[in-house]
């Protein structure tokens, strides 16, 4: 069973904590033949292979590669919902 989801958390050389992003699976797969995640942007990409090794992918220029990543996996069903819409309500 594949995951789709996982935050990735990125820290500094300290350890401390500067950001977390969830990424998505994508139909693609990097060179180490792991599937690539990607943020809603597309500017943040990441081959995550099965045992939560993360490779992050630059896509663009100007990009430094981050240091410290690590992958978290986000349990199914717990998707946020940016509109605040309950997609089960009905629409008359």
């Amino acid at each position: 069973m594949s995951i789709s989801r996982y935050e990735l958390v990125f820290t500094d050389v300290t350890g401390a904590t500067q950001d977390v992003v969830v990424v998505e699976r994508t139909l693609y797969k990097g060179s180490g033949g792991h599937p690539i995640y990607t943020d809603p942007t597309g500017i943040i990409r990441a081959e995550i292979s099965d045992r939560g090794e993360v490779r992050v992918m630059p896509s663009g220029g100007h990009q430094d590669p981050a240091h410290a990543v690590r992958a978290r996996a986000l349990p199914e069903g717990e998707a946020e919902d940016p509109a605040g819409t309950d997609p089960s309500a009905s629409s008359a």
